[in-house]
């Protein structure tokens, strides 16, 4: 079970709010809110409303239970830009750009997490020694392919 929130035109710049969202990824939707609560960033504010309101979603929606809940996904995604222009030596203009944001959290159950999590690791498990192998190919190429050019530049001399 998945529940989003969306707070869309957020007045601050999406570079400064991924810092923010960045920590709480995968984190428990609890210790995430105790985080933002003593982040002294304006993002962490705009980020834990966010959060709220997805928490709020899954209570109300889903029936779901706050310490089953865990932060999947926090993304801050471009806003418009609003361009203004303030006045500068010699009648030219310096542009302002007034930047804002689209902050969407995505949260899911525990259970959901982890069997995500043993499907991730057995994929990576099958995929390793087909990995290792194209590494070992490549390191064997490279020494007859450098032996071959050594006496074409020898004769060139």
């Amino acid at each position: 079970m998945e529940t989003r929130s969306i707070y869309r035109f957020a007045r601050i710049s999406p570079f400064k709010a991924r810092e923010v969202t960045r920590e709480i990824q995968g984190l428990p939707v609890q210790q995430a809110l105790d985080l933002l609560a003593f982040t002294p960033k304006k993002a962490a504010g705009l980020v834990a409303k966010t959060l709220k309101s997805a928490v709020a979603n899954a209570e109300n929606n889903h029936q779901a239970r706050v310490e089953s809940l865990v932060v999947r996904e926090a993304v801050v995604g471009e806003g418009p830009t609003a361009n203004r222009f303030i006045p500068k030596a010699r009648g030219s203009a310096g542009p302002i750009r007034k930047r804002t944001s689209h902050i969407r959290i995505i949260l899911t159950d525990e259970i959901e997490i982890q069997t995500r999590e043993k499907r991730k690791a057995a994929k990576a498990k099958t995929r390793k020694p087909s990995a290792r192998k194209a590494a070992v190919k490549k390191q064997a190429a490279k020494p007859a392919a450098t032996e071959a050019d050594a006496p074409a530049a020898e004769e060139t001399k």
